[in-house]
Formats: structure tokens, sequence, C-alpha cells
């Protein structure tokens, strides 16, 4: 463990660990405020005592916590030294060279996606979701305050979207991530010569079936397997309207919506599930045709 010490300790990580503290503390906190309006839902009086004026109340906060974290900038810039390194040398290159923190999710998806889906498509799909909420989100409720029980499946899609598949890939290049892109566990020294030997498949080869001929063409079979498993992946969301078409959140939600909310959550959700298979039984495709993979 004292080498993963020396990882959470080091200047430029040190920002990264109390980001992680942060998270932890705001996220526990709205919740614990989430559970407190909910209790207090009905409550006549409640509405009023929750009003406060801006001036003095929200800029006397403002400038407090100004003052605050000017402070705590000096004691840090005083006492931690930049995280500078050597003069660049091409014929040197850092093991492992790794991407500014807030690009390390980015560069995880890379192990588990060919670039164009890690660079391009998920980053594209994240602004373009996030830029669709406002058109999409019928429910009124939870608006200026913070609510769990109106709220369920909007706030666990987030949380899960923002601690699980981005926080935690974060934590994972940052501290498990070690020479070569290997993981290393807590207790383990970064060996910078270690070989990990991995024997990727595709997803067709788990059912027998490989992904190209004698010839090395490619096998119209295994193909048809992970198109077969990619669509089915995708009808779970046909499904589900199927069943609760009636319902009146779907109705209130109507087809359009129904099917971005259906679309951008199990892409979502296809993330993890292409993680697991890539770290437990080393899939590296689902699905390979001449001109992408995924």
């Amino acid at each position: 463990m004292d080498h993963l010490l020396g990882i959470l300790t080091k200047p430029d990580n040190v920002p990264i660990v109390l980001m992680l503290a942060l998270i932890i503390f705001y996220t526990t906190y709205s919740f614990r405020k989430a559970r407190r309006n909910d209790r207090r839902e009905g409550s006549e009086e409640a509405d009023l005592g929750d009003k406060v004026q801006v001036w003095p109340n929200l800029v006397k906060v403002e400038f407090l916590a100004a003052l605050v974290v000017m402070a705590i900038l000096t004691v840090w810039s005083i006492t931690l030294n930049a995280p500078l390194e050597q003069p660049a040398n091409p014929s040197l290159t850092p093991n492992p060279s790794k991407a500014p923190w807030y690009f390390l999710g980015l560069q995880e998806i890379l192990v588990y996606f060919d670039p164009w889906i890690a660079g391009v498509t998920i980053p594209t799909l994240i602004i373009l979701g996030l830029c669709a909420i406002p058109y999409i989100d019928i429910n009124p409720k939870g608006n200026g305050y913070y609510t769990f029980k109106e709220r369920r499946f909007a706030i666990l899609t987030f949380c899960f979207g923002f601690l699980v598949l981005w926080v935690s890939l974060i934590v994972l290049g940052t501290f498990f991530r070690g020479p070569g892109w290997n993981l290393f566990l807590p207790w383990q020294e970064w060996d910078t010569h270690r070989v990990v030997a991995l024997t990727n498949i595709d997803w067709s080869e788990l059912f027998g079936v490989p992904t190209h001929r004698v010839d090395d063409s490619l096998n119209p079979a295994a193909m048809a397997i992970g198109t077969i498993t990619i669509l089915a992946w995708f009808s779970l969301g046909a499904l589900y309207y199927v069943w609760k078409r009636k319902g009146d959140v779907l109705r209130r939600l109507g087809p359009v919506r129904y099917t971005i909310i259906a679309a951008l959550f199990l892409i979502m959700m296809a993330l993890p599930v292409k993680i697991i298979l890539r770290l437990v039984l080393n899939v590296k495709y689902i699905l390979v045709t001449p001109w992408f993979n995924i």
C-alpha cells in the first residue's frame, strides 16, 4: 500500500483526490437534501420558509466561499511543488503516457473500443444527450429543489453515467493504470518490464464461429452473430415499450421522446457491458465488418 500512497500524494494527483472527496461529499449532501424535501412534501409552510433574498444571504456566502478558496490555493501553492517534468525528449517518452485527468476517462475507453467510437462517437452522444435533456424531460417537478422520489430514473441514470462511467474511469486510469497501460492492484509495484499475454477474441468466437475464414476473408456467419447481438440489445427498448405502452409515463413521453431516451440509455449501458466482456472474457469486438468494428 506504500506504493499506492505514493501515487495518491503526487502533486499532480492531489487535485484528483480532493475532487473525489468533494464529489462524495456533495453527492451525499444532495441526497440528504432530497430525502428531507421528500419527507416535507405536502407541507404548506415549507414553501415560504425555503425562500431567501439574494442580498445579503447568497452574496455573503459566495464572498466567504471565495475567501476560503483563495486561502486554500495560497497554502496549496506554497506547500506543494508544481508537477513540472523534464523538457520533452523524443527519444525517451513517458511510460505510461497519460492524458490530463479530465481526458483519462476517454483514454480508458480507448482500451475497449475503436478510436472512432471512443474518441468521436461517445463524446458526441454525451454532448447531444445533454443538449436533448430539456426537450425530452416531461417532469416539471424537481426544478429548483432537491428531490429523489419525483425523479428516480433521472437521478439514478445521471449518477450511473457520471459516477460509474466517468469518475470511476478517471480513477482507474489515474491510480491503477501503470507502465504499458497495464492494470496494477494497489499493493503491486509498477514494473516497467511487465508483459501481460492476452489472447483477444471476438464475440462470435465464443460460440465457435471464427471471425475470418481460412483465406483470411471475413466470415459472414460471424458478422451475422454480431449484427443479431446488437439488434437484440437495442430491441430491449422496443420490448419495454410494448410492455409498458399503456402506462401513464410512456403515454406522456410519446414515441419520439421515448425512442431518444431508450437509445441513449441502451448505448450508455452498452459501455459497461463491453468493458466487462473485455476484462473477463477478453472479447475485443462484437461485430467485425470490412468498414468498421464495434
